[in-house]
């Protein structure tokens, strides 16, 4: 697998585990038991905490990408092990 190849499914395994990642710990003003100010939507967030969301996003993509790395590496999960590929007519 070329690295090229290796950035994409990363990046991709990236983006996917960071909309699972977004919503945890969010809080909104009235959870939190502040006021909302005039012109505020009162359902956003008081707290974001985006960089933790990236750390910890980061560590999870890593640990999914290792995983699909080893299985496509050793030759476990291939186009050929899913049924519905296996009885595809050749092109």
């Amino acid at each position: 697998m070329s690295w090229v190849s290796m950035a994409a499914i990363y990046f991709i395994i990236w983006w996917i585990v960071l909309f699972a990642v977004l919503p945890f710990g969010i809080r909104n003003a009235n959870e939190a038991g502040s006021t909302v100010e005039e012109g505020n939507d009162a359902g956003a967030p008081v707290l974001h905490g985006l960089r933790w969301k990236a750390m910890v996003t980061t560590l999870i993509a890593a640990a999914v990408f290792a995983l699909v790395y080893v299985l496509l590496g050793d030759g476990l999960a291939t186009f050929a092990n899913l049924p519905f590929f296996r009885d595809a007519p050749k092109i």
